[in-house]
């Protein structure tokens, strides 16, 4: 089947200035990874791979699973059903097999970048065989992440366009089976330039990826990027991920740093600083997931990583934060989950 290529103009035609953020608008393209097209029809189970779910006695095997966020490990509470499991990317079923059941489909860039990592050695990671992708359009380096593959056919270093192919959809990793075959896709912001100290520092296993594991990356809800951006091309990537909703803020020591290093590597994060100031802390906000929205000036000098605010939830943060923080209400802490993971997002380690 002819591959469809369903490329989205995101942003206006001409970057232009943004007083109030001091940012600039750039232009930027993505189109789907294989030739599903269903996420844009009225029936998106056909595009969505499904997980086998058992609760409370009930076998299901619902497709909403392979979607973005907190769609999997149901859990009754007394304020009704949740998800506690999150989902940091969508799985895309196959439309195309063999007689043998095997699946047929290329998966394909989402837009023009340089391979910055491809994992051949499928037993070395729960993604299996997969491919990270660098983007940089100006606001900072996005990685695309295609998981699951049954076979990869580039290399790092390798320029690729939009739609060139990057392998082929399988059932590589852990969990996954042929029935189950699908593409596993993120869109993720790095979190660290200096991943591989954080992780000897509190890891025995070995870390086979440098920089580009899966928990150097904190995805955005990528499914809800291309129906964004269809409803609205001039949508920015910054704007799209502070779209995402607070959930909680940490202030880090500044130790004398002017900008935290994730905010150099994605300016439109920081703001608020006056020129020339060095404040005694930054103040990080989070979605929900850990995905960063944005960094400020604290003006309290701390000595640690401190919670700041947290969005009032009726059920225990643990089961909305990855289990980062707990607590109820409006009241929260860190988790040694939770400082882990702020450590290695301000490079407090």
């Amino acid at each position: 089947m002819k591959f469809t290529c369903w490329l989205l103009a995101l942003c206006c035609v001409c970057p232009v200035a943004n007083a109030q953020l001091g940012e600039k608008q750039h232009l930027f393209k993505l189109g789907l990874p294989t030739a599903n097209t269903a996420i844009f029809s009225r029936d998106p189970s056909k595009f969505y791979m499904y997980t086998y779910r058992s609760f409370e006695g009930v076998s299901s095997h619902p497709w909403t699973a392979g979607r973005y966020g907190f769609v999997r490990n149901q859990r009754r509470t007394d304020h009704g059903i949740i998800f506690t499991k999150f989902h940091e990317g969508i799985d895309i079923r196959p439309i195309l097999r063999d007689k043998n059941n095997q699946p047929l489909d290329e998966v394909r860039s989402l837009t023009d970048g340089v391979v910055a990592y491809a994992n051949k050695v499928s037993g070395r990671s729960n993604y299996g065989n997969y491919v990270v992708v660098r983007h940089d359009w100006g606001d900072g380096p996005f990685y695309s992440l295609y998981a699951h593959l049954r076979s990869v056919a580039v290399s790092s270093g390798d320029r690729v366009k939009g739609g060139s192919v990057l392998g082929q959809l399988g059932y590589t990793g852990a969990g996954i089976n042929r029935e189950r075959s699908h593409v596993h896709l993120e869109f993720a912001m790095m979190l660290s330039e200096r991943f591989e100290t954080w992780y000897k520092k509190y890891f025995r296993s070995p870390n086979h990826h440098n920089i580009h594991s899966g928990l150097n990356f904190s995805g955005m809800d990528i499914a809800g990027l291309f129906h964004s951006h269809k409803g609205n091309p001039q949508l920015t990537l910054p704007e799209f991920i502070r779209m995402a909703g607070a959930y909680y803020k940490v202030a880090v020591p500044a130790k004398h740093l002017q900008s935290l290093p994730i905010s150099k590597r994605y300016p439109w994060l920081e703001r608020g600083r006056e020129p020339g100031k060095f404040p005694p802390a930054w103040e990080i906000t989070l979605s929900s997931s850990g995905l960063p929205m944005e960094v400020r000036p604290y003006s309290k000098k701390i000595t640690r990583n401190t919670l700041t605010w947290v969005k009032d939830s009726p059920v225990s943060h643990s089961y909305n934060t990855l289990s980062r923080l707990s607590g109820i209400g409006s009241k929260a802490k860190l988790t040694n989950s939770g400082l882990l993971y702020i450590q290695l997002l301000s490079d407090t380690f």
